[in-house]
């Protein structure tokens, strides 16, 4: 999507550093966190929200939570949450799905 400001990151037209990356997202640092440790890990294919997604992308949403499962142990975070937000009234505000890595 050419005004998605997460598909510009992506292609790195809008710099970002990228704190991990695969075939399927990448992560990087949320510009407005929540705790010590905040980071948004994002498909690298464009979908709005989670109530968008179709059967076809449930092995790419369990990468997101395995990834964040990952990341989180590579630093060591003891303790931490998972969260989607779906939708305005759910306080998403970039409408390309994201999981929030959230912990101290």
């Amino acid at each position: 999507m050419p005004d998605c400001i997460f598909c510009k990151i992506i292609a790195q037209t809008i710099p970002s550093p990228l704190i991990y990356e695969d075939e399927k997202c990448v992560a990087f640092a949320d510009i407005h966190p929540k705790d010590k440790t905040h980071l948004l890990i994002v498909p690298r294919e464009h979908i709005p929200t989670v109530a968008d997604a179709n059967g076809e992308q449930e092995p790419l949403l369990g990468h997101l939570i395995t990834t964040g499962k990952k990341l989180a142990q590579m630093l060591n975070l003891s303790g931490y949450k998972l969260q989607f937000n779906v939708g305005k009234e759910g306080g998403q505000e970039v409408f390309h799905i994201h999981l929030h890595l959230i912990g101290h």
